[in-house]
């Protein structure tokens, strides 16, 4: 059976995880990529980082997003949940304070589900910026859904 997941399971479901699937449009064409993410509760923002190319080209032009998060154990036993957003790019030292703040986050996200203790970003990212200090972005939750299906 498949049942529609209420806010507070989306939200949980967000915060416990930190790779979804970012869909965007470039050019008429959809294009969906994994991302690492955080959730930030307090502001119900989504905070991400990366450098510049094809994905951060394509948002400053279309700045309409979805994010999937999902997690499956197997075909009758999954939840999913689809953030619908805008994605807003920080500047200056409001992006350094929201990659730091991205970078603890995703550490203490992993700590808690996969019980790691990681200290730095290059164990969760691989990410080098050659052309300068990462993008750091946030997409701003319009709307949340999610659906479950336990059997």
């Amino acid at each position: 059976m498949i049942k529609k997941l209420d806010k507070f399971e989306c939200i949980y479901l967000l915060s416990r995880n930190y790779i979804g699937h970012l869909a965007y449009v470039y050019n008429n064409s959809p294009y969906v990529i994994p991302i690492t993410y955080y959730y930030d509760n307090i502001a119900n923002t989504i905070i991400g980082y990366s450098g510049k190319g094809h994905k951060v080209k394509a948002l400053r032009i279309n700045n309409s997003v979805s994010l999937e998060i999902a997690e499956i154990d197997s075909v009758s036993n999954w939840k999913s949940i689809l953030v619908q957003g805008t994605y807003r790019e920080f500047e200056g030292g409001t992006a350094k304070i929201n990659l730091h703040k991205f970078s603890e986050g995703v550490k203490e996200v992993i700590k808690n589900k996969e019980g790691k203790d990681l200290k730095y970003i290059s164990e969760f990212s691989s990410k080098i910026y050659k052309e300068g200090p990462p993008i750091v972005f946030k997409i701003d939750i319009e709307e949340l859904s999610g659906r479950e299906r336990k059997y």
